[in-house]
């Protein structure tokens, strides 16, 4: 399985594999999805005229700018067709999805392992990377399995080499809006600075709508903008998908209540961790990288508890693991099945 989320084979009652917002579906956005049910019998908005407006508003960036996708996993897609690169450098580990990408455009894939030691995140070894040829990059921020951030000046001073030397940037700000002063490090208003740079979001994760599947992507280069536009099928944002990304954009307030929720709960859910002798790994969004010797994804599901096995990223190996920062209940649920392996090993050890 090359994603979390797999309730379907499963016999899941608590899913920590999937990193989705642990408030919920915000109000206002359900109401708009239920609503949306009766414009079934109508073809959805083709240009999305009311959903690009409204993340102009949210954003701040102008909806000329904006382009909406079935997902940030579309736009991927519709990037490659529309840019053609012939070397792509993607940093892992990472989100199995910039590699699947990659493999639509037939383009030659390299790999920058980033370090453990330096917490998964990049250093000044990149640049030896992209000076190689290289005409595309991916780079998350923060980073999706480990939940790393890049330093802020080294992250613009790569932005700013690959714009010297030609070089795309697909910056995936997916999880930025889990971070604590997130509003003064997302690259999205600065995309009229680097014409090199594409950033994308999603819905997904900040509003825990991943059913319904929208993202959207700013690029201020307008010829670029057309090409990723055009590769994008006709109609694919459903009414279900526009409705509720013109009612999300309105929910600030969930936004502030998340930021504030999660560094809570991911604080208590470190030091609980710690004590039971598990590996934690430093992260600024709404999961966690866990490494441990034990079979902890077999003998959770036993539980119908579903983590994420992270041994098929590039990168990692087996042992390392991914949970969601979820409510205090459920959070406690989790902590009380890891206690419960923990003694049994130690029981085994003492046999």
């Amino acid at each position: 399985m090359k994603h979390g989320g797999d309730i379907y084979r499963n016999p899941v009652k608590l899913d920590f594999s999937v990193n989705i917002n642990p408030l919920g579906i915000p109000e206002r956005v359900r109401e708009a999805l239920t609503q949306a049910v009766s414009e079934c019998m109508h073809y959805p908005d083709m240009e999305a005229e009311a959903l690009l407006q409204a993340i102009g508003r949210m954003t701040g960036v102008s909806t000329e700018h904006i382009v909406c996708g079935n997902g940030a996993s579309e736009l991927f897609v519709a990037l490659m067709h529309a840019l053609k690169p012939e070397k792509i450098l993607i940093p892992v580990p990472s989100f199995l999805g910039y590699e699947k990408a990659a493999a639509a455009s037939g383009a030659e894939v390299r790999y920058y392992h980033m370090s453990e030691e330096n917490g998964f995140s990049p250093d000044d070894a990149i640049f030896r990377e992209l000076a190689d040829g290289v005409d595309l990059l991916f780079l998350a921020n923060p980073n999706n399995p480990t939940g790393s951030r890049v330093n802020p000046e080294l992250l613009e001073k790569i932005i700013a080499f690959c714009r010297d030397n030609g070089i795309t940037v697909v910056l995936d700000e997916c999880f930025i809006e889990f971070t604590d002063g997130w509003e003064v490090r997302t690259f999205f208003k600065r995309t009229g600075e680097f014409e090199n740079l594409i950033v994308v979001r999603a819905f997904t994760k900040i509003f825990a709508i991943p059913g319904v599947r929208l993202g959207y992507l700013v690029c201020e280069n307008k010829a670029v903008k057309e090409r990723i536009k055009d590769q994008l099928p006709e109609w694919n944002l459903s009414v279900f998908a526009q409705r509720a990304g013109a009612a999300a954009v309105g929910e600030e307030d969930y936004r502030r209540k998340t930021v504030t929720f999660l560094k809570e709960e991911r604080s208590y859910l470190v030091t609980q961790l710690e004590k039971l002798g598990i590996r934690v790994f430093p992260g600024e969004a709404n999961f966690l990288l866990l490494y441990s010797e034990l079979p902890l994804y077999e003998e959770l599901l036993k539980q119908g508890i579903l983590i994420r096995d992270c041994s098929n990223f590039r990168g990692l190996k087996t042992g390392y693991y991914r949970i969601a920062v979820k409510t205090r209940g459920e959070n406690d649920r989790l902590l009380r099945a890891l206690a419960g392996i923990c003694a049994d090993k130690k029981e085994r050890e003492g046999a």
